[in-house]
């Protein structure tokens, strides 16, 4: 029969195994960690930068980074932090935030997608309406829109732009 101080000692030596191997994987995790931190920090540095003059792609240029004048379409939406100017939208969340920002100078009412869709121009079928709710939900999702109720955008306070 084995002593007690034999099995004290052989658990203890499988205790001390895991801690290392979890150290390794912490370790390895605070690396992932740390590669997004700095992606997220340089991806809002680069959207928080002034886009005053727009550069033909492949053209000279003396510096690095070459600015823009805004988002093109397929950009990511960026969280909304103060500061951020819709101007770094892609056009049509820029058309989405134009829209509901005159429509909160003129009676503060909040839209819903339907009649976002047939202020854009488009038909009000299924597939324009979710393609502008999808849009919608993004832009609230992070911090541009309001959504008070159900399918009901506005603009929140000071997020619209001055256009």
């Amino acid at each position: 029969m084995p002593s007690m101080m034999g099995l004290l000692e052989e658990r203890e030596r499988a205790a001390r195994q895991r801690v290392e191997a979890l150290e390794v994987e912490l370790r390895a995790a605070e690396a992932v960690l740390e590669r997004f931190v700095t992606a997220r920090e340089t991806v809002g540095q680069v959207l928080a930068e002034p886009r005053e003059r727009e550069e033909a792609p492949g053209a000279p240029s003396d510096g690095w980074p070459v600015p823009i004048a805004g988002a093109v379409p397929g950009s990511v939406v960026p969280v909304w932090r103060d500061g951020l100017d819709p101007a770094v939208l892609a056009p049509n969340y820029q058309r989405i935030m134009e829209m509901l920002a005159g429509r909160s100078r003129s009676d503060g009412g909040a839209m819903d997608c339907r009649q976002l869709a047939a202020g854009l121009g488009l038909e009000a079928v299924a597939a324009k309406v979710e393609g502008v709710r999808a849009k919608a939900k993004r832009l609230a999702a992070r911090g541009w829109l309001a959504e008070a109720s159900p399918g009901m955008f506005s603009v929140v306070g000071g997020r619209g732009g001055g256009s």
